[in-house]
């Protein structure tokens, strides 16, 4: 098998435990937590995504490794990181945080669907192995990221109870006292 099938097959099978896990065990509590509480818990796990750095760093990266997919995906996976740290540092903060929480969602997901693109365009697959030790990042971490992308556009769309368009500042949260 080619190392470029090898990819495509990783590529596509790292959503499927991912899909089972979160269905089984993270959607379940997502969707019925407060809804401020449901997008912090999102946007914890995308705040890790200043990793996505590791891309431009040599040594861990090969250097082939296509410079069009490096720093785009680099720095896409940058900003959503400091965007979601952001939402966390102003969840009190009412219409500041839900622009945060807004912002490192598309910024997000439009990162991973134009490096999915990117990687095709530049012939990723092919050069898998370039990635090094970054080659988990889009087998094991993306496919996460994407679905909880998806849940959290969910969660921000769906209908709200009237009580809960309350702006987070205004009310007590856990663990605050």
């Amino acid at each position: 098998m080619s190392p470029a099938t090898i990819f495509q097959i990783h590529l596509v099978l790292g959503y499927a435990p991912w899909l089972l896990c979160f269905g089984a065990y993270l959607w379940p509590g997502l969707k019925t937590m407060d809804r401020v509480e449901a997008q912090r818990a999102i946007a914890t796990l995308h705040s890790f995504r200043f990793f996505g750095l590791v891309f431009i760093l040599p040594g861990v990266v090969g250097p082939n490794l296509p410079t069009g997919f490096a720093t785009f995906a680099a720095y896409g996976d940058f900003a959503t990181g400091l965007l979601a740290m952001l939402a966390l540092l102003t969840v009190r903060m009412g219409l500041v945080f839900w622009a945060f929480v807004v912002a490192f969602n598309v910024v997000g997901a439009s990162d991973i669907i134009v490096d999915y693109y990117h990687g095709n365009q530049l012939g990723l697959p092919a050069q898998a192995g370039e990635l090094g030790a970054a080659y988990a990042i889009p087998i094991l971490y993306v496919p996460l990221l994407m679905i909880t992308h998806v849940a959290a556009f969910y969660l921000l769309l769906r209908p709200q109870p009237r009580a809960a368009w309350t702006p987070a500042g205004d009310r007590p949260h856990p663990g605050s006292g």
